[in-house]
């Protein structure tokens, strides 16, 4: 799941967002899920002040991001981010392969990581690679390629792991009132859906989720772009991805559907950050003002409804959503909306995080880093 926020150049989506990919936040999130870790190579020494330095990287279809915080509290403390758009999984879906262009996009950004991990001196990290490693038929020579060249270890997670971190990244903005989420992160080249109930409380750190159900569905933003085009959509082409998508969903919304009375929608994506960007009409996109937002049915419609109307060229010059989106928003939005179809919840609480901040709870619980 190209699990995360819109993202342009080196920023830091847990705040707002400047530009250039030397941008540094310090930031404390209170969260907390799943397993193994990848090395950061020879960026794997002692923090510079002698404590645990974390390290959480992305590397999904669309984007490769990165984070390193260091426990705080009850939580952690972002001291660096890293995110660019680089478009690993383009031409996967009709290939199969990682073309040898996006793999050196991959590259150049994993090397902006690995000096930014050394620079911090990072000594505990987990690097990971979502849908479009797992489907290209050379996923494991660029594996290959990343640890000879930059002396990375790559880990290429299941879709299991992946709705599993998205739903211990996203836990704490479940509505303590409510009976649970759907959660949904919409990537780039597969889309997570996970059912959970209430959190589990622990005594220290960030809460635990409890999954209840989940499935992983093979398309996302890029994919869906890519079969049906995303420069001129139409409502009849918009209504035929949303079909695909929703015949896609319907083994999960047979097992994890029912009773959806006292349940709310949490998104997580692209996709849900943009359209609550442009909900709020923001000049520039604002990560304090979206993450957390609580959406009603009528104002996601009212904002479908204007993206829809918009030609290519208007889309491109809206600031929350830009000329490296502007394909892959109105395909976003089929998602979303066959999503909204099968789970007719009154709410939708927008999350902008995720994947990263999953794996970090997770290294950061097996240390212990909130026992004392």
């Amino acid at each position: 799941m190209d699990r995360g926020a819109r993202e342009t150049g080196g920023l830091d989506p847990m705040r707002d967002r400047p530009r250039g990919d030397g941008a540094r936040r310090d930031r404390r999130w209170p969260q907390g899920k799943p397993s193994r870790e990848g090395a950061a190579g020879d960026s794997a020494v002692a923090g510079r002040d002698g404590g645990a330095t974390y390290a959480a990287l992305d590397l999904g279809t669309n984007n490769c991001r990165l984070l390193i915080a260091r426990p705080a509290g009850h939580s952690f403390r972002v001291i660096d981010a890293f995110s660019r758009i680089i478009r690993l999984g383009e031409g996967v879906s009709g290939s199969g392969r990682l073309s040898e262009a996006a793999v050196a996009r991959a590259i150049d950004a994993l090397g902006v990581c690995r000096d930014k991990m050394r620079h911090r001196g990072v000594n505990r990290a987990r690097l990971i690679a979502t849908e479009a490693c797992r489907a290209a038929a050379n996923g494991g020579t660029f594996q290959e390629e990343v640890r000879n060249r930059l002396g990375l270890e790559l880990e290429i997670i299941g879709r299991d792991t992946e709705a599993a971190l998205a739903a211990t990244g996203c836990t704490p903005l479940i509505d303590r009132d409510a009976r649970g989420v759907i959660l949904f992160d919409i990537g780039g080249g597969s889309s997570e859906l996970v059912r959970l109930g209430q959190s589990e409380p622990v005594r220290n750190g960030p809460p635990k989720p409890s999954i209840e159900a989940w499935a992983s569905l093979p398309i996302g933003v890029v994919t869906l772009a890519e079969r049906h085009g995303g420069v001129q959509v139409t409502r009849e082409l918009y209504e035929t991805m949303v079909q695909e998508v929703s015949a896609l969903m319907a083994p999960f919304v047979e097992s994890a559907g029912g009773d959806i009375d006292g349940l709310h929608m949490l998104g997580t994506s692209g996709t849900v950050t943009t359209v609550a960007g442009v909900h709020l009409d923001l000049p520039r996109y604002d990560r304090r003002r979206v993450d957390g937002l609580w959406m009603d049915n009528d104002e996601i419609t009212h904002v479908v409804n204007r993206l829809l109307a918009m030609r290519y060229e208007e889309r491109a010059a809206n600031p929350c959503i830009g000329a490296e989106r502007a394909d892959l928003v109105l395909a976003g939005c089929a998602i979303l909306e066959a999503i909204r179809r099968a789970f007719p919840c009154p709410r939708l609480r927008v999350a902008d995080r995720g994947l990263r901040e999953g794996i970090l709870v997770e290294m950061m619980r097996a240390d212990g880093a909130w026992d004392n």
